[in-house]
């Protein structure tokens, strides 16, 4: 995997504003990779295939932990470009290499605890209330 320099600085950001569970890091597994079945078998929910290109295929699942949607991605740069149009729009995140889980909080932090990856949070404009992206050092 080649890292890029975006990516080390979205890891460093990570780190210094200290997203995620708040929880003990060691009880996040290693992240998991694999095809759209591959991740939606893991967290035991048929996807409803929505995108199905070479660029990107993304489907609704849903499973005892909620709905979500499921994207995996061809490329690194096609991820991120993607995340950094989706967050304006609020939510959360749940990022693995050449993948993304959206939904809401609870069901985001409950497919960390299968699949791994890191938590990132959209616009605090579209996550009134409840957004740690409120306490004042939000650039926008």
């Amino acid at each position: 995997m080649k890292v890029t320099r975006p990516m080390l600085a979205a890891v460093a950001v990570l780190m210094l504003a200290g997203c995620g569970s708040g929880g003990d890091e060691s009880a996040v597994p290693e992240t998991a990779s694999g095809s759209l079945e591959q991740l939606a078998a893991e967290v035991k929910c048929t996807p409803d295939m929505q995108t199905d290109a070479d660029e990107i295929r993304q489907a609704l699942c849903k499973n005892t932990g909620g709905k979500f949607v499921l994207a995996t991605f061809a490329t690194d740069r096609g991820q991120r470009e993607w995340l950094n149009g989706a967050k304006d729009y609020g939510g959360y995140y749940l990022v693995g290499r050449k993948w993304v889980a959206v939904g809401a909080e609870k069901t985001v932090t409950a497919l960390q605890s299968t699949l791994g990856g890191t938590m990132e949070e959209g616009s605090a404009h579209m996550n009134p209330g409840g957004s740690h992206n409120n306490s004042g050092s939000h650039h926008g």
